[in-house]
């Protein structure tokens, strides 16, 4: 929602701002210069990336529309989830958790905590570093090094998105010259035209560099930033569940396991240890 807002302001400010100074909308109307611009913009977008992209440009669109998904309500439920977890394994043992890893829909323990069992990637990342500490892994080094080889995946599946679109902001001002030049030349060649008449063709010509430059800092930048920004505080989740294996397998009490994952979130999200208590 924020994001639209952002685009909102952007549009009443530049255009309220340029007709306060006296300047007429209908000179900006050009639609054919953004369709040179953003024509060739989604050219260069398809070409530059693979598929995948392609297909996650709405859903990174709808990431920054909707903002980071979990709120301090889910993280509490989170490190409750994890001190139930470690809890049940200290006092029966890590066997004591294999019918709940392999299958986690059925399980009575996760079944207490709905917003983690409703996020595929956190169940599977749990259950995976549980399933190998069921199976001996008994050095937190080792089990730390294999969860960020696939922390960087993750990072960077997520990155590919938000990289993308910067790439695109970045090549919208010089689309926006290449609509200009192109401007130019179709004045060129009215050169022999009345001076009221060659005044429109070299505004328009301008307008293209306005557009690339107004599409590039007002709106693409902005939006591979929030994507970006939105999808790091969402890896936040699989970071605070790696904190917490990481302390158990350390052999720390579930109290102590949960703390090492709590002090891992951003101060927005984070309960306080008394909530937690």
């Amino acid at each position: 929602m924020l994001v639209i807002i952002g685009w909102i302001m952007v549009i009443c400010c530049v255009l309220g701002g340029y007709v306060a100074m006296g300047g007429k909308l209908g000179v900006l109307y050009q639609p054919f210069e953004l369709v040179i611009i953003g024509g060739a913009g989604v050219g260069a977008y398809i070409t530059s990336n693979p598929k995948h992209v392609l297909k996650s440009t709405g859903k990174g669109f709808k990431t920054a529309l909707k903002g980071p998904k979990n709120t301090k309500d889910d993280y509490l439920e989170l490190l409750a989830m994890m001190y139930a977890t470690f809890k049940l394994a200290k006092t029966k043992g890590n066997l004591a958790l294999e019918p709940h890893i392999e299958n986690p829909e059925e399980s009575e323990l996760f079944s207490n905590f709905p917003s983690f069992t409703g996020d595929h990637h956190a169940v599977e990342f749990f259950c995976d570093y549980l399933r190998l500490v069921t199976l001996g892994t008994e050095n937190p080094h080792e089990l730390e090094a294999l969860m960020d080889e696939e922390l960087d995946v993750h990072h960077l599946e997520d990155e590919q998105t938000a990289s993308a679109m910067q790439t695109l902001s970045d090549g919208f001002p010089a689309l926006g010259i290449v609509a200009a030049v192109l401007g130019i030349i179709k004045t060129m060649g009215s050169i022999t035209e009345p001076p009221e008449i060659l005044g429109k063709l070299i505004g328009g010509a301008l307008v293209g560099t306005f557009l690339g430059i107004l599409l590039a800092y007002g709106f693409v930048g902005p939006l591979a930033s929030a994507i970006k920004l939105t999808q790091e505080a969402n890896s936040k989740y699989l970071i605070c569940l790696k904190a917490g294996i990481l302390a158990h397998v350390a052999g720390n009490a579930p109290a102590v396991s949960v703390e090492f994952a709590r002090k891992t979130l951003m101060s927005k999200v984070r309960p306080t240890f008394a909530e937690l208590e």
